[in-house]
C-alpha cells in the first residue's frame, strides 16, 4: 500500500498534470515526441490499410444486399465531411472569441449499419475473418461476386463459427450486427457503461449479451477467457487487433479524397486541425495513423477524453500505456460518454500514437450536453455525448492550447486552417433517449 503510494507520488512530481487530472479539471497536454514529418511505425503500412479498403470494395457488392440503406453508397460503409458555419458561431458567441479558418464536421454519427465511427473497423474485421473462412473452404475466391455471401449457403456455413467481443456499446452493435446478418453466432460482453437500448437492440438481432457489474477492461478480459477455450470462436480485441486497426484506418484515406473534393488545401500554409473522442484508442488511432502519414507536419491531431476516463492521455505522458489506469489516480472511470468510458489504453495503439498525436485534452460531461443541444439546434444533427468531445479541440486549443500555436509557428496560418470535429455516433440512439438527452443539464 505505501509503495503504491510512494510510486504515485514519485510519478506526480515527474508528471504534475497528474494532479489537475485527479481533480477532474481541463487538461491540455501537448506530446513532445510527435514526429515531425510523416516518419512513423511501420508496424502498420499504407500498403496493409490499402489492402484493407480493397477488401471493402470488395464486400461493397454483399454489403449493398444485406444492408440496402447503403445502395446510396453503393455498398462503401462512409460518411459526409461537412462544413458547420453554425455551430462555429454559436461557439464563438458563447466564448466571447474568434475560431480562425473553417470548422467541419466528419459525420461518423450517420455511418450506416452501426451508426458509429466503429462501423469500419467492427464490420472489417467480421468481413475480414468471414473472407477467410470462405476462402480457406473453397467457397469463393477474391474474382468473385461478394454478394454471394449474402445466401443461406453462407449463412448456414457460418453458423458453425462463433464471434466474440468486449465493448461499452457501440463496437458491440457494430460486431453483433454485422456478425449475426452473416450468420455467426454472437457473443458481445457488456460493461457496466453500456447503455440499456444497445444491450436491447443487439438482443433484437439474435445476439447474446452477457452483461457485467465491471468495467470495460474486466468486459473485454472475461470476453476474451471465454473465447479462448472454443477453437471455433473468433474473438475481436479492440486492445490489440490489427485487423481492427486496419479497417478505422481507411478513414484517413478516404478523409484525403474528401478534402480534395471540398478543394481545402493541407499544406505549410494552410495546418489542417483533427478532433478525436478516444476511449481505448482503436478507432482514433487507426484514422491518426493514416492521416499523419499522409499529411505529416501539417496535421495537428487531438484526442479528446472524459475528465473520468483520460486513459491515452495517462498512459502516453507516462510512458506507461496499460500498466496505468485512471483508477490508480483516483478517477472513477464513471462517465456519460459511454464509448470513452474506459479506465486502461491500448498499448498497441498508444506505442502507435506516441509519434503521432499532437497531444490530448479532457472535457467533462456537462460540456458534452450544452453541446449537444446546441448543434441540435444550430445544424439540426444529433451526436451522442460521447462525441461532443471532439467538439470542444478548438475550443481548448485557442484557449489553454494558444501556445501551441504560437511554439509551432502557426499563429499568421490560422486564418487559413481547417478544423475537423470527428462525430462518434448517435444515429441509432431511440428518440425516446434523443429527448432526454436535449433536456439533460448538469
Amino acid at each position: 500500500m505505501n509503495q503504491q503510494i510512494l510510486n504515485l507520488d514519485a510519478l506526480k512530481a515527474r508528471f504534475p498534470l497528474i494532479e489537475k487530472l485527479q481533480s477532474e479539471q481541463y487538461v491540455f497536454w501537448e506530446n513532445e515526441n510527435v514526429a515531425k514529418d510523416s516518419q512513423v511505425s511501420k508496424q502498420v503500412t499504407l500498403d496493409m490499410i490499402q489492402d484493407a479498403e480493397n477488401r471493402l470494395k470488395r464486400f461493397s457488392s454483399y454489403i449493398k444486399v444485406a444492408f440496402p440503406i447503403t445502395k446510396f453508397s453503393d455498398g462503401i460503409i462512409e460518411s459526409e465531411l461537412k462544413e458547420i458555419a453554425s455551430m462555429k458561431k454559436l461557439i464563438e458567441g458563447r466564448r466571447g472569441f474568434n475560431i480562425p479558418g473553417k470548422l467541419m464536421l466528419k459525420c461518423d454519427h450517420a455511418l450506416p449499419i452501426a451508426g458509429s465511427i466503429k462501423a469500419r473497423g467492427g464490420i472489417y474485421e467480421v468481413l475480414s475473418h468471414a473472407e477467410k473462412l470462405a476462402i480457406d473452404a473453397g467457397m469463393i475466391t477474391e474474382q468473385d461476386d461478394y454478394a454471394n455471401f449474402h445466401s443461406e449457403e453462407f449463412r448456414k456455413f457460418f453458423s458453425q463459427y462463433k464471434v466474440a467481443v468486449g465493448s461499452t456499446g457501440n463496437l458491440g452493435l457494430s460486431i453483433g450486427i454485422i456478425s449475426a446478418k452473416l450468420g455467426f453466432q454472437v457473443t458481445v460482453h457488456m460493461s457496466i457503461e453500456a447503455k440499456e437500448w444497445k444491450k436491447e437492440l443487439l438482443r433484437e438481432k439474435g445476439v447474446e449479451v452477457i452483461e457485467y457489474e465491471s468495467d470495460y477492461t474486466s468486459a473485454v478480459e472475461n470476453g476474451r477467457q471465454v473465447a479462448e477455450l472454443d477453437p471455433s470462436c473468433h474473438f475481436v480485441d479492440d486492445e490489440n487487433s490489427i485487423d481492427l486497426f486496419l479497417g478505422y484506418s481507411v478513414a484517413g484515406l478516404r478523409l484525403k479524397e474528401q478534402l480534395q473534393q471540398a478543394k481545402i488545401t493541407v499544406d505549410a500554409n494552410h495546418p489542417l486541425f483533427v478532433y478525436l473522442p478516444c476511449g481505448v484508442g482503436g478507432a482514433p488511432g487507426g484514422i491518426a495513423y493514416t492521416l499523419k502519414q499522409i499529411y505529416g507536419e501539417y496535421i495537428h491531431i487531438f484526442f479528446a477524453e472524459p475528465f473520468a476516463s483520460p486513459c491515452m492521455l495517462l498512459g502516453l505522458m507516462t510512458g506507461m500505456h496499460d500498466k496505468i489506469s485512471v483508477n490508480d489516480i483516483g478517477l472513477s472511470n464513471r462517465t456519460e460518454a459511454d464509448g470513452l468510458a474506459v479506465g486502461r489504453p491500448s498499448r498497441f495503439v498508444g506505442t502507435l500514437m506516441e509519434s503521432v498525436i499532437s497531444g490530448c485534452y479532457t472535457v467533462d460531461d456537462s460540456f458534452l450536453f450544452r453541446s449537444l443541444k446546441g448543434m441540435f439546434e444550430t445544424e439540426n444533427i444529433f451526436m451522442e455525448p460521447s462525441a461532443h468531445a471532439g467538439v470542444y479541440g478548438p475550443i481548448e486549443l485557442m484557449m489553454q492550447g494558444t501556445s501551441y500555436i504560437e511554439k509551432h509557428g502557426l499563429t499568421d496560418k490560422m486564418e487559413n486552417a481547417t478544423h475537423i470535429i470527428w462525430s462518434t455516433g448517435g444515429d441509432l440512439v431511440p428518440e425516446e433517449l434523443r429527448q432526454q438527452y436535449l433536456q439533460t443539464e448538469i
